[in-house]
C-alpha cells in the first residue's frame, strides 16, 4: 500500500495553508479520496502539489498546469503531445520575462533620467537660495553704512 498524507502533512511539508491545498483541490490539480470527513492525498497527490508549487513559481497559470497534468494522465507515462506543450509553456514564459527584464531596464533608465533632473533642479534652488542670502547680506550691510554716513 502507497503511503498516504492528511491535508496538514502535506501543508507542513510544502509551506502552504491547508486553504490552498483544498483551492488546488477545487481547481482539479489534486484527488484526495475521502475517509468520512478526511481528506487523504496519495503520493500521486504530493507529487502533484509539489509540481504545481514549482510550476506557479516559473509562472504557469494553475490552468496551464492542470492542462499538463491532464496530458499526463491520458498516457500514464506522459507523451510527445505533453513534451512539446511544456516546451511552447517555457518558450511562452521566456519570452514574458525578457519583456520584463526589458520593460524593468527602460523604467530604471526613467527613473535614473527623473532622480539627475530632480537633483539638479535642488542644485539649482540651493544656488538661487545662496545667491539671495548673500544679496540679503550685503543689502542690510550697506544701508547701516550709509546711515552712518548722514
Amino acid at each position: 500500500m502507497s503511503k498516504t498524507y492528511s491535508i496538514s502533512e502535506l501543508a507542513n511539508e510544502f509551506d502552504l495553508t491547508t486553504r490552498s491545498i483544498r483551492f488546488y483541490e477545487d481547481q482539479e490539480l489534486l484527488h484526495p479520496t475521502r475517509r468520512g470527513q478526511t481528506r487523504v492525498y496519495s503520493s500521486k497527490d504530493r507529487v502533484r502539489l509539489k509540481l504545481t508549487i514549482r510550476g506557479k513559481r516559473l509562472g504557469f497559470s494553475l490552468a496551464e498546469i492542470r492542462e499538463l497534468f491532464e496530458l499526463w494522465d491520458e498516457t500514464r507515462s506522459g507523451s510527445k503531445k505533453q513534451l512539446h506543450l511544456m516546451l511552447s509553456k517555457i518558450a511562452e514564459r521566456r519570452a514574458a520575462l525578457d519583456q520584463q527584464m526589458k520593460d524593468i531596464t527602460m523604467v530604471q533608465l526613467e527613473l535614473e533620467s527623473a532622480e539627475i533632473r530632480c537633483r539638479q533642479a535642488l542644485e539649482e534652488l540651493h544656488q538661487k537660495q545662496r545667491e539671495e542670502e548673500q544679496t540679503e547680506s550685503s543689502d542690510q550691510a550697506s544701508p547701516s553704512s550709509s546711515a552712518t554716513t548722514h
